[in-house]
């Protein structure tokens, strides 16, 4: 009686571990946003090895130089902040602001500009930091008109670039991941204005 006693004791701290441990992993597997769906795809952990990644690329490309970082707002901010610590060089900052998706799940395809640089980067080494590049219409335009400003020079960071769903291309130097063209929300990208918050990056389903 005793041998079975421990054995249904033995059994039931098994399920209880398993329910208690295994079943919060899945609470971050999937995630709601603006009443649509979307899946884990790109981890937080993931997220932040390449960023170290591509912060140390950045480090010895500018070891002896004082570039300046321009975040394309709103989405780039979380890599932006995340990107510049882990690059760890003498640097300035600033932002752009424009818009291509407006509140929907594809690019409209017409890019507008909302925000400018507030300083002179004639003659500055630049690094533009954008969280996702799709059509390249947005990037296309922002170099544009930043080599309007006559910089040094200019380089080009993004979190995501989707390569199948290029229409112009642009030259990107330091790329996080490349993806399929998937909707994707998390890590400052948004669906709606909303998903921005998430610590990991997910896919619409």
């Amino acid at each position: 009686m005793k041998k079975y006693v421990i054995t249904f004791f033995s059994f039931s701290l098994m399920l209880f571990a398993l329910v208690t441990f295994a079943a919060p992993q899945d609470i971050h597997c999937s995630c709601t946003v603006n009443q649509k769906e979307f899946a884990e795809f790109i981890s937080q952990e993931k997220l932040d090895a390449r960023v170290q990644d591509l912060g140390r690329a950045i480090r010895i490309d500018y070891a002896d130089r004082s570039p300046i970082f321009i975040g394309v707002l709103n989405g780039s901010f979380m890599f932006f902040a995340d990107l510049v610590r882990a690059a760890g060089v003498d640097c300035e900052i600033d932002f752009i602001q424009i818009s291509s998706y407006g509140d929907h799940t594809k690019s409209s395809g017409t890019v507008r500009m909302s925000k400018d640089v507030s300083r002179s980067i004639a003659v500055r080494d630049i690094i533009i930091v954008e969280d996702i590049i799709d059509s390249g219409l947005s990037m296309d335009f922002i170099i544009k008109h930043i080599t309007a400003l006559n910089p040094a020079s200019i380089k080009i960071a993004t979190l995501l670039y989707k390569k199948d769903a290029i229409k112009i291309h642009v030259p990107v130097d330091y790329i996080g991941f490349e993806i399929a063209s998937d909707f994707v929300v998390g890590y400052g990208l948004d669906y709606a204005q909303k998903g921005r918050h998430l610590g990991a990056i997910y896919k619409a389903l």
